[in-house]
């Protein structure tokens, strides 16, 4: 999970630059209303709307904000936009696999605009399950390790029923399966440990090499999808050596 780390490591610093942008309020708010939509408007009993709030909180989203977008998701606010979950699957550069999920409010929309951002930065849009079995569903907790106590994070983790815990300089990453995500940061969180971030991420069962031209062709076709206000995130299996690493470090 090594390389995985050091990918959210550098989407980080692109997510404090799209919070400077007010550009993750509009993502997040998109997810509040889903899950509102989908669960319901309590998030004791709705998993996932519990996780979009406590994400909205630590991106320092406004509480009317995340209120408005609730009411949204369970119907209360007359006239509210209606946005349907939408996952493209396409290969970039180097064949690279991506996954790109999203919300829209205008499916033909969404998908001509994010078809012609990967023909225009050399990929193609593919077919539905084109790709999607290369990866594989997981929770990842994100905790900022200055000062923490790594060892009894691992054995908290561990117990609550975590597959992995990945210690590095800055952060330290849990990971779970799919079901165990909310569980397991409800423990950590009971535990006294403060969590940045508990998201489901698309982990590659296997990666792609690429030479740094190809990488750096990569690296900005993920910047254009992410760019995109009805992408919520962008998932590939590129490798991340040192050398691409250092090109997506110096864009």
């Amino acid at each position: 999970m090594a390389g995985h780390s050091k990918w959210s490591k550098i989407k980080r610093q692109k997510a404090v630059a799209d919070v400077a942008k007010g550009k993750i309020f509009t993502k997040i708010n998109r997810e509040i209303t889903i899950a509102a939509r989908e669960g319901g408007g309590d998030p004791s009993t709705n998993a996932r709307l519990s996780l979009a709030i406590d994400n909205a909180k630590s991106s320092n989203m406004p509480k009317d904000n995340i209120e408005r977008a609730i009411k949204k998701g369970v119907g209360d606010v007359d006239g509210a936009a209606q946005y349907t979950e939408v996952v493209y699957e396409g290969y970039g550069p180097g064949g690279v696999a991506y996954l790109v999920e999203g919300s829209t409010d205008n499916v033909n929309r969404t998908v001509g605009e994010i078809r012609h951002i990967f023909s225009k930065h050399s990929g193609n849009l593919g077919t539905t399950g084109s790709v999607a079995y290369l990866f594989e569903q997981k929770g990842i907790i994100s905790l900022d390790s200055n000062g923490l106590d790594a060892d009894a994070l691992m054995l908290e983790a561990i117990e609550a029923g975590a597959e992995d815990v990945d210690a590095g300089d800055e952060t330290i990453e849990v990971t779970t399966s799919r079901s165990d995500l909310f569980a397991v940061r409800q423990a950590l969180e009971a535990a006294g440990f403060k969590i940045n971030s508990a998201e489901l991420h698309r982990i590659p069962a296997s990666t792609v090499s690429v030479d740094a031209e190809s990488a750096a062709l990569n690296f900005k076709l993920m910047e254009k999808l992410e760019d995109n206000d009805d992408v919520a995130d962008v998932f590939s299996n590129m490798e991340l050596n040192e050398e691409t690493l250092a090109v997506a470090e110096g864009l």
